[in-house]
């Protein structure tokens, strides 16, 4: 059997392409990207995101397709047989010793901008760290609200005790960090930073505690803040404060906020996509205010000041 892969609209290792990669392998199939030159008896795409274009080519070289993904599908899940099974990573240029994976699937939180309570529940245990992690020294963890769960703090528990290099890289919720989290956290050997979410104005206090508390139990990196853009005034205010020496180890980072049941293209309003080039490009966010940020010819952002 000849297998072909297509991730539709993201480069980021894809999981459920690696796993059905491994499946099919392990029954001697031959898979590869797909091209339009070969001829195949299953094609497998995924797509991430429902506002990303669809895939532009017809495929007319492939006796079956399968659509999942987000993109294409909420609830379409792989099969169990091949969910259990270790990714193939060589079909990505992916460190060796480097793993993917989810401790935890779900979250409690219904955040109108996030995807994840609609397609996935409420939180619940879904692998074990030594499961995913395999032998490899590193760990990638996309767990959405892994601090949640009982289940997500003992396997937090056995990566310290592993001594493996982590990052969370959905964000942890700053509005959950007890003393005793923090001290666990403090233990963790992070690949980068810790990523915290800082969606509203009122999480900034909840990011500032969580991280004082963490710094009291020797943590001595960076934060990472996911910010996601709705009111002007509101977003301006929040990510402005990251600003200054007192801040120096927060890192505030923008993303334009797209609304769920938008599945065609959608147009970012202009505030949005200033606003986040401003921020996530350090020097620009560290040297030069909003205000007076030129970000295309004969137009100044202080227009928004005075719009909304």
């Amino acid at each position: 059997m000849t297998v072909g892969l297509i991730a539709v609209d993201s480069k980021y290792p894809n999981l459920a392409l690696m796993k059905l990669s491994a499946y099919h392998k392990a029954k001697g199939d031959l898979v590869e990207w797909y091209t339009p030159f070969q001829q195949y008896d299953i094609v497998y795409m995924s797509k991430i995101f429902t506002f990303t274009p669809d895939y532009c080519q017809v495929i007319a070289n492939a006796d079956r397709i399968e659509k999942g993904g987000t993109g294409y599908d909420l609830h379409k899940e792989l099969p169990g047989e091949i969910d259990r099974l270790q990714p193939d990573y060589s079909i990505y240029k992916v460190d060796p010793n480097l793993a993917y994976g989810f401790l935890t699937r779900g979250c409690p939180n219904k955040c109108k901008w996030c995807v994840v309570p609609q397609k996935e529940g409420m939180i619940r245990p879904y692998m074990d760290i030594e499961e995913i992690a395999a032998g490899k020294k590193k760990a990638i963890l996309m767990d959405n609200n892994v601090i949640a769960s009982e289940y997500g703090l003992q396997q937090i528990e056995k990566i310290v005790n592993m001594g493996l290099r982590v990052d969370f890289n959905q964000a942890l919720d700053a509005r959950l960090v007890t003393d005793d989290i923090a001290r666990l956290l403090a233990k963790v050997n992070w690949i980068r930073y810790v990523r915290f979410g800082c969606d509203t104005t009122a999480q900034i206090a909840h990011v500032e505690r969580a991280a004082s508390l963490m710094d009291k139990y020797g943590y001595k990196g960076e934060y990472f803040l996911y910010c996601i853009l709705i009111d002007f005034k509101e977003s301006y205010a929040r990510v402005s404060h990251w600003r200054g020496e007192e801040h120096k180890r927060f890192k505030p980072y923008c993303q334009p906020y797209r609304p769920l049941d938008r599945r065609e293209a959608y147009q970012i309003p202009l505030w949005q996509q200033d606003l986040a080039h401003w921020v996530n490009q350090r020097p620009l966010y560290n040297t030069c205010e909003f205000v007076d940020f030129k970000p295309r010819k004969g137009f100044s952002t202080r227009q928004y000041f005075e719009h909304y």
